[in-house]
């Protein structure tokens, strides 16, 4: 985590509050659940952000405002200066291309009918290239750049492994050399070996690119390993904020310090798990 950081924020998120429609109260009636509330963070170009906490505590709820998958009930969210509000309900394809997100089953966001390297070539095609060499040519580089061979581009997803179908979810996303990247649980389903290989990829293509992340998961042990910055959040509210090693080591919030105690590599029996997580490191480093 060596990354240059600058000090001018990329995303600004202040006072967010996301909410749901949902029923409740007799007689039975429409009502807005708040699922975020009141929560206000930057993330800086270079930098990655960890977002932890149980689920429901609203951190991939949080992701998916910044996303514009979901509308916010107050405050703002700025990316580069700009209100996101300003766009009202449309979203320009220039923040889709800067803004990019790689979720947890890859398998459910590729095409089973189609070749993994369409996946990269359509998302070029929605952004403007239509050169078929030119498709050809990037689609080759991002897997590549991803550690993924040739022979991989004329495969179905169906023929992949786990950890080879999330490489071609994080090529599709960093294709279009966004300044964001939203990463929802993106290794949470994958073993300890391919979490590791997955995670030094991503610290590799963010000190190669200056990447931002905003990294959303449950598990504090896995953000440690990838995380400038780690955000905690318990019922729709950041409850904690810190550098990361402050953070492990002197949390200051109650529910940080529960779910500390209940990382597997907080504790004594957890021992065996950091080192069979430190072999999988150098054997990602190693291919």
């Amino acid at each position: 985590m060596s990354t240059a950081i600058d000090s001018r924020p990329l995303l600004e998120v202040r006072d967010l509050v996301v909410g749901y429609e949902g029923h409740g109260g007799w007689p039975l009636r429409r009502r807005m659940v708040r699922a975020v509330e009141g929560v206000s963070f930057d993330i800086r170009p270079g930098e990655t952000l960890g977002i932890v906490g149980e689920s429901g505590s609203g951190k991939s709820t949080t992701g998916r405002a910044i996303l514009r998958l979901l509308p916010i009930l107050e405050g703002d969210i700025r990316f580069d200066g700009t209100d996101l509000a300003d766009w009202g309900d449309k979203t320009p394809l220039s923040y889709r291309r800067q803004v990019q997100a790689v979720f947890q089953d890859p398998s459910a966001s590729l095409n089973p009918r189609q070749l993994v390297s369409e996946a990269i070539e359509i998302s070029l095609r929605r952004h403007g290239v239509r050169d078929r060499s030119e498709l050809r040519r990037r689609t080759a580089e991002a897997f590549d750049m991803v550690g993924l061979s040739s022979d991989h581009l004329g495969r179905f997803p169906n023929e992949l492994s786990g950890g080879q179908q999330q490489r071609v979810a994080i090529a599709r996303a960093l294709v279009l050399e966004p300044r964001l990247v939203v990463c929802d649980e993106a290794v949470s389903a994958l073993d300890l070996s391919t979490q590791s290989q997955i995670i030094n990829l991503l610290s590799d293509l963010q000190q190669q690119t200056g990447v931002s992340y905003l990294f959303i998961a449950h598990d504090l042990g896995v953000v440690r390993h990838i995380a400038h910055r780690v955000g905690v959040m318990n019922h729709g509210h950041l409850v904690e904020l810190a550098e990361t090693e402050e953070l492990f080591a002197s949390p200051e919030d109650p529910y940080t310090r529960r779910l500390l105690a209940a990382t597997p590599a907080s504790r004594p029996e957890g021992r065996e798990e950091r080192r069979a997580y430190r072999l999988a490191e150098r054997a990602g480093a190693a291919q």
